[in-house]
């Protein structure tokens, strides 16, 4: 079976050779495009690339590889109102005993938001997201249909992006077998842009498990993260590095993650 992290390479490096020969791309200002990136409902193109490093707590010296495609498309639906869709689709390399790997695609997500087309003082995003039992790792394998609602605010101002998201997604059909997919995801994000496309991030992703035994439902990591968007060859991308200390994970998962990021951005 081929390697995720050889997979997402590919991902990444072939889009932007592909986009590096079309037309060029019109000048940014890099600090205003790095905000618009910010916004997850807003009106910008982009294609996320997460590798993140999944290791220690019960995990010890072995290393869980989660690599995450994320496209984000936005559209106009009428002229009072957006829609956003983004797909998340996981590569995941699960260690085993000894040397075993297990690799593969994970469950993929979908999410759909509405917003208004021209942004409120506080932006938000009303929508649902989908998990489909996509998944052909055996260790993570749910089996499980779900679906829930979504909900994203944001406020921006001269220096910051604040705002957060909460999604909580139920199981609709199962294999029958242990576990299932009933998750509450809170993602709180804190942006504080300093120039030249330069941002300190927080963001941490915290997960509640509802079907996981008592004491290891909740995942509640806390770090953060140094962002740049440049122009490359004359098109925009972000690159980002982040660092998360899980305060408390279930048993057997990681106790710590290290996450590089890189973000194709296609501004209109």
């Amino acid at each position: 079976m081929t390697p995720p992290w050889l997979v997402a390479a590919l991902l990444v490096v072939t889009p932007g050779y592909l986009f590096a020969q079309g037309a060029a791309a019109p000048p940014v200002d890099a600090t205003a495009l790095a905000k618009e990136s910010q916004n997850p409902v807003g009106s910008l193109v982009s294609v996320p690339f997460q590798f993140n490093f999944n290791t220690g707590g019960d995990l010890g010296e072995r290393t869980l590889l989660n690599v995450n495609l994320q496209p984000v498309i936005p559209f106009r639906v009428t002229d009072r109102w957006n829609a956003v869709a983004r797909a998340i689709v996981p590569l995941d390399s699960v260690p085993g005993e000894g040397t075993t790997r297990f690799s593969g695609v994970g469950d993929i997500q979908l999410q759909m938001f509405v917003t208004p087309a021209i942004a409120p003082a506080i932006i938000w995003g009303l929508g649902a997201t989908f998990a489909f039992p996509t998944a052909t790792v055996d260790p993570v394998q749910t089996g499980t249909w779900a679906a829930g609602p979504s909900l994203v605010l944001v406020k921006l101002t001269r220096s910051f992006v604040i705002g957060g998201l909460i999604s909580q997604i139920w199981p609709l059909a199962d294999a029958g077998d242990a576990p299932e997919t009933n998750l509450l995801t809170l993602q709180p994000a804190i942006n504080f842009n300093f120039g030249h496309g330069w941002a300190i991030a927080f963001s941490p992703v915290i997960v509640a498990n509802w079907d996981a035994p008592a004491g290891d439902q909740w995942t509640v990591p806390v770090g953060l993260g140094v962002t740049r968007t440049v122009v490359f060859n004359q098109r925009p991308m972000n690159l980002g590095i982040s660092y998360n200390y899980n305060l408390e994970h279930p048993a057997g998962t990681a106790g710590e993650q290290l996450r590089f990021s890189l973000t194709l951005l296609y501004p209109r």
